[in-house]
């Protein structure tokens, strides 16, 4: 099988291309740019390194959430655009749980941690059997103080061959819990540190064969908590913050992402028309016309 893999939802973007249990190819960058302008190009860069036909694709993995909101947006919306002019199915992988399969196989508890602002992490707690992943806690949004609190009250059973911690929270959490966790902890290092497409699809691969997959006009974002401006709006009104944004809207804003990208690739399946004039096959690019 052969899955495409997006991750956006943080600082650093990534695809990666997956083949019969292969990392045929992987493409990432942790830089200061705009996901929107370096998702597709660089999907882009490595079909062509790879001669990948994009109609042989079964399915399109993304890191799914939490994560950076606009990030999200732009991962979600790639991939749901995709999805819809190629027809394939969106296998939705949760942030943390593709950031702990950077370390398979390792012994103790992972627990990959991402900067949610305010000493706030979005974390979960996973361990490895053999080269399944198991999650001992699942992935949300908690304070520093509370994550440490957590993992020092757990049985010796769990935490007797340490916690390894990565991802871009570690900076937010890193003192604290030199000083206060009483459970062996280090940190993995830079080269396995942060968000990865190659680890996002083989861990896709698995949730595939279980049958967790949706159609891509399905697909949305999971969002942990609002966005810092939403819960702005909602203290404005006197509403209650914490809960996550309207489904409804967030299905418009992907709505009109998506068709974005699925236009883009219908366009760009239309220059690559035969010298002689012929209309190009835009099999691979059709759009449904029914709404996601």
């Amino acid at each position: 099988m052969k899955i495409l893999a997006l991750d956006s939802s943080g600082l650093v973007a990534s695809v990666a291309i997956i083949a019969d249990g292969i990392l045929l190819a992987e493409y990432t960058v942790n830089y200061k740019k705009t996901h929107s302008q370096t998702l597709l190009p660089m999907l882009d860069e490595i079909a062509r390194m790879v001669e990948l036909d994009k109609k042989t694709i079964d399915a399109i993995a993304v890191a799914a959430g939490p994560g950076s909101f606009t990030g999200l947006r732009i991962g979600s919306a790639t991939a749901k655009g995709l999805g819809l002019a190629l027809q394939k199915p969106i296998i939705e992988v949760p942030t943390l749980a593709g950031i702990a399969y950077n370390l398979g196989f390792v012994k103790g508890l992972v627990c990959p941690v991402m900067d949610a602002r305010r000493q706030q992490v979005y974390s979960g707690i996973y361990r490895f059997e053999g080269d399944r992943l198991v999650t001992v806690r699942d992935q949300t949004p908690i304070s520093v103080t509370d994550l440490i609190a957590e993992l020092n009250g757990m049985e010796e059973t769990l935490t007797g061959e340490g916690v390894i911690f990565l991802g871009d929270g570690v900076p937010v959490l890193r003192s604290e819990a030199d000083s206060t966790l009483s459970v062996p902890h280090s940190y993995a290092p830079a080269h396995l540190a942060m968000q990865r497409a190659g680890a996002v699809g083989v861990l896709a691969c698995q949730l595939y064969a279980e049958g967790k997959y949706v159609p891509a006009e399905k697909h949305v974002p999971i969002y942990l908590r609002k966005s810092q401006a939403e819960q702005q709006r909602d203290r404005m009104k006197g509403e209650s913050a914490g809960n996550a944004p309207a489904e409804s809207d967030l299905i418009s804003v992907q709505v009109e992402a998506a068709s974005k990208v699925v236009e883009e690739l219908r366009a760009r399946a239309r220059t690559e028309a035969d010298p002689t004039g012929g209309t190009p096959d835009n099999s691979e690019f059709q759009k449904t016309e029914e709404n996601p």
